[in-house]
């Protein structure tokens, strides 16, 4: 396994939308691997594809130790609720911001084994599921914040 550059606010490649991951091979099984060292090394609790160069429709995600979810071409099915938290990125280090997310959502992704499934989260999960899959639309926590902070 390998710890990978984690991209930074001002890269374009966060701006860019993914484009869905067609076969899993040996190479997306390493790249996954890689993802969760590098979200865990750096005390994330989500990385995708975005954030590492790679423009493809992956992320990880691991609010509860080891309780790992792997998402690959997910998409947020149902929302509800609405929760204000505040939120910080692995590639906006310094900035966290709150921002305002539904409370629950179901997601529906394929795992690294190509099962396709679907999942309920709530709260921190919701907002990780939220948070992770707008990094592979191009999108950044702090678009849509009500308001930003400097942490240092």
């Amino acid at each position: 396994m390998a710890k990978l550059r984690i991209i930074k606010i001002g890269d374009d490649t966060l701006r860019k939308v993914c484009k869905p991951i067609e076969k899993l091979t040996p190479r997306i099984q390493t790249l996954i691997d890689d993802m969760v060292e590098t979200m865990r090394i750096n005390d994330g609790c989500g990385l995708a594809g975005p954030q590492i160069g790679v423009l493809r429709r992956i992320a990880v995600i691991e609010i509860e130790e080891n309780k790992l979810i792997v998402l690959i071409n997910p998409k947020i099915i149902a929302r509800a609720g609405e929760q204000r938290e505040l939120e910080g990125c692995l590639s906006i280090p310094g900035k966290s911001g709150t921002t305002v997310r539904p409370k629950y959502v179901t997601v529906r992704a394929t795992d690294r084994n190509g099962k396709e499934f679907e999942m309920n989260g709530s709260d921190l999960l919701a907002r990780a599921f939220c948070h992770e899959i707008d990094h592979l639309d191009g999108k950044l926590f702090i678009d849509n914040a009500i308001e930003v902070h400097n942490n240092n």
